[in-house]
């Protein structure tokens, strides 16, 4: 980063963002194409493996290993424990929904960062931000549908996701700019790698598997040996993870979250895509009319910011990592 460095925050958190957002959107597809066939915990442990290495190879770069120490030790735990519990429910989701469906109620993620720094911030929130997050719940609650005949509770997975990240934003802020970005990703990685481990351990021998339902069992299915391809495909997903972490948390230590947040969305758009050009899953109309709201939302959010031209702020950093 220091080679770029020159730029302006907000270009340099915006290509950051990009980049990051381009990374676990394929991430993304390389689970769910392994998820008929591995369980999630050994796809983690894989891939917390390569991202594991990658981390230590960003530390060295941001000034050495010993800048891994954290200042904030007990919330980079916290952290990190409730970004496992994310990817556990984001993960089985994604085994059973089309991946724009699972992408799209987990991006109502922003709206709650903002609904949730109101009461535990004690952040200032205009009529307009209040439009947003009404725009962005109802976006939500045409998709899920609750209460309707084609209920589908799966859609609940990434919406309790998304409230996992949107706290672990919310202690982010707590951080500020203490940790470097490779430290939180590395408390993050780290965890993702022994709670696998303690998983794999457990259930990593099939006994619990045999499920119906396609979530459950990329749960509790047993470990294999993977080919050429498939061990490819999950050392990707640690290059990936490690890479789109690392940016996403650069993005937001350098700029304002709400002036680069609603880039985000970008995954979205990716999401559509590879779920029309890889599995042939078009949105129906109530799918499209909710990423419409959510994705209005963020943009009402941008807008403001922007009108109310509130410089980049590095004292609010908000480093994501999915």
């Amino acid at each position: 980063m220091q080679a770029i460095s020159g730029l302006r925050p907000g270009t340099l958190g915006f290509l950051c963002i990009i980049a990051g957002m381009a990374c676990f959107s394929l991430q993304d597809v390389f689970i769910k194409l392994l998820s008929d066939r591995f369980p999630l915990h050994e796809i983690v442990f894989a891939r917390s493996l390569v991202a594991v290495a990658l981390t230590l190879v960003f530390a060295h770069f941001e000034g050495g290993i010993g800048n891994l120490k954290s200042r904030h030790p007990y919330i980079n735990i916290a952290r990190a424990l409730l970004l496992v519990v994310m990817n556990l429910l984001y993960y089985c989701a994604l085994a059973s929904l089309p991946i724009a469906d699972a992408a799209a109620i987990y991006f109502i993620a922003p709206i709650l960062i903002l609904a949730l720094s109101i009461p535990v911030l004690g952040e200032r929130v205009g009529p307009w931000r209040w439009l947003a997050i009404a725009l962005g719940l109802t976006g939500v609650v045409i998709m899920i549908k609750p209460g309707g005949v084609s209920f589908n509770w799966l859609l609940l997975l990434p919406l309790g996701a998304a409230l996992c990240y949107a706290c672990t934003q919310i202690l982010t802020r707590k951080i500020g700019l203490a940790d470097k970005a490779s430290t939180t990703a590395m408390y993050v990685q780290v965890s993702f790698f022994l709670l696998a481990s303690l998983f794999g351990l457990v259930a990593g021998d099939g006994k619990f598997s045999g499920a119906a339902h396609p979530s459950v069992e990329f749960l509790l299915r047993a470990w294999r040996w993977p080919g050429a391809d498939d061990a490819l495909l999950m050392a990707g997903c640690g290059l990936l993870v490690a890479a789109g972490g690392y940016l996403l948390s650069q993005a937001y230590r350098v700029a304002a979250a709400s002036a680069i947040a609603p880039y985000e969305y970008s995954a979205l758009a990716l999401a559509v895509f590879w779920g029309v050009v890889i599995w042939g899953d078009w949105p129906d109309l109530e799918t499209a009319a909710g990423i419409v709201l959510i994705v209005g939302s963020g943009l009402l959010i941008f807008y403001r910011e922007r009108v109310r031209r509130e410089p980049n702020a590095v004292q609010r950093p908000m480093p994501r990592h999915r």
